[in-house]
């Protein structure tokens, strides 16, 4: 930085500064901008992936209960686009067709089939969120990791500013800032990737967990329209 000053190409903007930047710094904005795509790649992804799971989902439960029996609604999960909640009711319906109950099924052993079933349905609903989320630690990594990572870059150019500095001789304003300010553009780097990273990732797990809470209450309505019509 010391040698371009003293050339006349003293920096302006930031690009001059990163064109000009040591190669750690090019290393740590090179690894940056990766992190960069990788993260907006997995939130156009996982969001349309989560949207529109979240749509059908919701569309095919409201359908199950207005039906008044679970048959009418297996005919409709059988014709209906494949979705979580359709999942969820086609995995109920092939627990109960393990084993149907009477009316003189103890109530005990009864009771026994309905909690077994809501556990069932809770794995179901388990598996469809590991499917769906399964990027967003990857997200939650790259919020987290990028200031690091730009600090990192800071760092390192701070320290190559002063060696310069050193090297030369020259304490002054006009040496200093260009190197501090090359050091910088790590830490703004970093931020303008873990500010959407973060703010992606909040948004997607509350669409998770609205999925989440949807199939859980989808799976209690299964189970009453089951109990309700003897088959548990």
């Amino acid at each position: 930085m010391l040698l371009l000053q003293a050339a006349g190409a003293v920096p302006t903007s930031a690009k001059d500064l990163i064109v000009h930047s040591s190669t750690a710094t090019q290393v740590v904005l090179t690894i940056l901008v990766v992190l960069s795509l990788v993260s907006w790649a997995i939130m156009f992804g996982v969001g349309r992936e989560l949207t529109r799971s979240l749509t059908s989902a919701t569309g095919f439960a409201r359908e199950v209960e207005r039906s008044p029996r679970i048959d009418e609604a297996a005919v409709t999960a059988r014709l209906g686009a494949p979705n979580a909640a359709q999942r969820t009711l086609v995995r109920a319906i092939q627990f109960v067709g393990e084993g149907h109950a009477t009316a003189s099924t103890p109530v005990a052993q009864s009771m026994s089939r309905v909690e077994t079933l809501r556990l069932v349905l809770d794995a179901e609903s388990l598996a469809e969120r590991d499917r769906l989320g399964r990027f967003l630690p990857w997200l939650a990594t790259i919020g987290s990791a990028s200031p690091l990572i730009g600090l990192l870059g800071t760092v390192l150019g701070v320290i190559s500013a002063f060696v310069g500095i050193a090297t030369s001789g020259s304490g002054n304003l006009a040496a200093v800032a260009p190197g501090v300010a090359e050091a910088l553009v790590a830490t703004a780097a970093a931020l303008t990737v873990a500010i959407p990273a973060t703010f992606g990732y909040n948004i997607l797990a509350s669409r998770l967990n609205r999925l989440d809470n949807l199939l859980e209450g989808f799976g209690t309505t299964v189970i009453s329209m089951l109990v309700r019509e003897g088959r548990l």
